[in-house]
């Protein structure tokens, strides 16, 4: 096994999926206008995608068990790629939402292959750094969606408008799907495959699951732009009823769809949360940037995505060299981390001056990466084989949920009260994610 392309493959894929949860998102004003979309439905295009997917992560990581990660990464592969030819050729606006349906339904059974198939085929060092580059596209698929998505329509390739930032993923996909058998490795003893009659699906906590996610981020991701009526508090509070019934049945039932053990080991449920609020925290900066520097500042779409790349390389460079750093430093980055994304966030908010948010984004994305790559692979340390498809549907369920409740809350405190009040919530939820993180410290490695 070849394992710098096994990993190529992996974090592509991840890419493409991770990117789709937001490339759409300046494509909408073109579709609107080639296709007639109203408003509720150019929402629909951006949160059908993402619904489904939050809907559906935890489901896919359990199918991965059950049929083994290898063939349920290929099947989530296959149906995204699909869908996203879909996407791209569709011809009214009622296709196109069904097609973002069935990409969100192939990223969420794709996605968790990912991290488990990097626990079960690197280890050790191998593995921290595999982590870190995990991380890196994880955390900066939005972003990176967001500036593609503005080339490609500002490209207008072959007269095509927005149709390209969804058949970008056809070529992709395809070279991905045939590389699959040459550089994943049949299912090894433990990872599932074959296992269905042994490990059963938890259908009724699939279905309760389901719906309690899907009205859990449909209210919050409509109920901002609808100026949340009363129907939008009323899902909600659905929504919290399936999910504690869902969290009690795991408990219970002999065949759990999500493995509620590995949140045992000490430090684990704060480790998760402290990555959820950065990443939370940072979906929320995005957001409020993004609108910021277009409506005060005035720059454009395409300008507005070139204007975060900054942040991108900040992210990246740390998230590529903090493996090499000293035990005693690496320990204390999940704490640093948000700390110093705090106090730029802080810094932004006081109304720093175009010139100064270069350097400042930078700063901010090196936070970031301190703050997520580094705890993701002490984490991860605390998990043995059999549960990490668990820690993969909890390690992507908890940003994808914090996300959702970032935006709709900080983007409104944005839209109510300006930036500085905005800001200022995010610098203080960040504070909380440190202490978070500080909690999650252990002196030894633990096995959940």
């Amino acid at each position: 096994m070849r394992k710098p392309l096994l990993l190529a493959v992996l974090l592509t894929a991840q890419t493409m999926a991770s990117m789709d949860g937001s490339i759409a998102n300046v494509a909408l004003p073109a579709i609107q206008r080639d296709l007639g979309a109203t408003g509720a439905v150019q929402q629909l295009v951006l949160s059908a995608y993402l619904v489904v997917l939050a809907s559906l992560i935890v489901v896919g990581a359990r199918l991965g068990d059950v049929a083994g990660h290898r063939r349920a990464f290929q099947w989530g592969l296959g149906v995204f790629t699909v869908a996203s030819l879909a996407c791209g050729l569709a011809p009214t606006p009622a296709v196109l939402v069904a097609g973002r349906v069935i990409q969100g339904a192939g990223a969420a059974l794709l996605i968790p292959q990912v991290f488990s198939l990097i626990q079960h085929h690197f280890q050790g060092s191998e593995r921290r750094r595999a982590i870190g580059r995990y991380s890196l596209v994880l955390a900066l698929g939005v972003a990176l969606g967001q500036l593609l998505g503005g080339l490609l329509v500002s490209a207008d390739l072959f007269g095509l408008s927005w149709r390209p930032v969804f058949l970008v993923n056809v070529p992709v996909g395809l070279l991905l799907l045939g590389a699959v058998g040459r550089v994943l490795p049949p299912a090894r003893a433990g990872e599932g495959a074959g296992r269905v009659g042994v490990r059963r699906l938890d259908v009724s906590g699939t279905v309760v699951l389901a719906l309690g996610m899907a009205a859990f981020t449909t209210s919050l991701t409509l109920g901002r732009e609808a100026g949340w009526p009363w129907w939008t508090w009323g899902v909600l509070g659905g929504s919290v009823v399936l999910l504690t019934w869902f969290v009690r049945h795991q408990l219970r039932t002999e065949h759990p769809l999500l493995d509620l053990v590995v949140l045992r080991p000490r430090g684990m449920r704060s480790g998760l949360l402290a990555c959820a609020v950065v990443m939370g925290c940072y979906a929320a900066l995005l957001f409020t940037f993004t609108l910021y520097v277009q409506d005060d500042l005035g720059w454009t779409p395409l300008v507005a995505g070139l204007a975060f790349l900054p942040y991108t390389m900040g992210f990246g460079v740390m998230s590529l060299t903090w493996t090499r750093m000293p035990e005693r430093v690496i320990r204390a980055l999940p704490v640093a981390g948000p700390i110093v994304l705090a106090v730029v966030v802080a810094v932004v908010a006081t109304g720093a001056s175009p010139w100064a948010l270069a350097p400042l984004l930078v700063l901010a994305g090196a936070g970031h990466a301190s703050g997520y790559s580094p705890l993701i692979a002490s984490l991860s340390g605390m998990v043995p084989p059999h549960r990490a498809s668990a820690f993969s549907a909890l390690n992507t369920t908890g940003p994808l949920v914090a996300q959702t409740v970032a935006i709709a809350a900080i983007g409104g405190i944005y839209l109510a009260a300006g930036l500085p009040w905005a800001l200022g919530t995010t610098a203080v939820v960040l504070l909380a994610g440190a202490g978070c993180a500080a909690v999650s410290r252990r002196p030894s490695e633990q096995r959940g």
